[in-house]
């Protein structure tokens, strides 16, 4: 990549926004100008990039200009107002924020999976939820092996897909809980430590969340199908980084769980953590600080003729949110 590239975060100080600079720099992905975007809030404070501190400023229509690209992780009003601006001033926009995800029109990219989208953008690209992007580097090569009826996922999501507060939030009660004392929740519905909450984002008329909504239609538009049957339960567990899922596929042609095994140790940004004998399986933990999402305890669901079960975990604040976005602008690059 011998041509550099102007770069802006939008959103620089908060959990995501932190990450995709490390990864900018770690990957070394081409930056002649790194420009940081945050509130107000931020103003004052610097971040740290390739050895420079460099001063994070407000955003707004007058100082987003002059980028090649902008990548959003501020929320979905901020993306809702200033991507259109970014778009129509030639900055292609890569947002990780829900607003233009289902968008006819916008592309929702996991460049593993469906890169070709790329071809078709207008200057805003989707990154998908963070628990979608990890499932569908498992989903796909499945997908084109033996063809997939119908996907049921449960996920265990990790507290800092909601952000600093939320971290902050389950050391707190932790500290709480394990000296006695009791301190009421404020960024979940119920206290999280040592706790599950099977609620994620606000419930909808049909009983689903709308967390789960996102995975079941992000799913269908990512892998190009209408024709598979999803369905997801989505739980907060005390976990900081990483989030799990158990995943069970039902296929339209049998596969072997050996022969799934091989599959996915075959496929780019997955890697195969699976040897029950030795108690060989992948946890959040495993998973925090990787690129790889992880994959073990694959089998053969029992209960049906062509089902696969399996167990895959990712540190959504990389596969899940920064690195897809990192991925997506060197995908646009090559």
């Amino acid at each position: 990549m011998s041509k550099k590239y102007r770069v802006g975060v939008v959103g620089a100080t908060g959990v995501v926004g932190q990450e995709i600079i490390k990864i900018l720099e770690a990957r070394k992905f081409p930056v002649q100008l790194l420009r940081c975007f945050a509130s107000e809030r931020s103003l004052g404070q610097t971040v740290e990039f390739n050895g420079q501190r460099i001063d994070v400023e407000v955003l707004s229509q007058e100082t987003l200009t002059d980028l090649d690209f902008a990548l959003f992780s501020a929320g979905s009003s901020i993306s809702k107002e200033y991507c259109p601006i970014a778009a129509e001033r030639g900055i292609v926009c890569i947002d990780n924020t829900s607003h233009f995800r289902m968008e006819e029109g916008i592309p929702l990219v996991v460049p593993e999976v469906n890169k070709d989208a790329l071809k078709n953008h207008n200057n805003i690209i989707a990154n998908p939820n963070c628990s979608t992007a990890q499932m569908m580097v498992v989903l796909k090569p499945i997908l084109d092996a033996v063809g997939i009826k119908r996907v049921v996922v449960s996920t265990y999501q990790s507290v800092s897909g909601a952000g600093s507060s939320a971290i902050k939030e389950l050391e707190d009660q932790s500290r709480a809980n394990l000296s006695g004392q009791e301190l009421a929740p404020k960024a979940f519905s119920a206290p999280i430590a040592f706790n599950v909450i099977p609620q994620i984002d606000v419930f909808l008329d049909n009983g689903y969340t709308k967390e789960e909504i996102k995975m079941i239609n992000e799913t269908k538009k990512i892998l190009g199908s209408d024709d598979i049957k999803v369905t997801a339960t989505t739980v907060r567990v005390p976990v900081f980084v990483s989030h799990s899922e158990a995943i069970n596929i039902e296929t339209q042609q049998y596969l072997s769980a050996d022969d799934a095994r091989k599959l996915l140790a075959n496929t780019p940004g997955v890697k195969v953590v699976d040897d029950p004998e030795k108690l060989k399986y992948p946890t959040p933990r495993d998973a925090a600080g990787k690129d790889d999402v992880l994959v073990g305890r694959i089998r053969q669901d029992v209960s049906i003729d062509n089902g696969i079960e399996l167990w895959c975990v990712g540190d959504n604040l990389r596969k899940g949110a920064a690195l897809n976005a990192v991925q997506i602008a060197e995908a646009l690059i090559a």
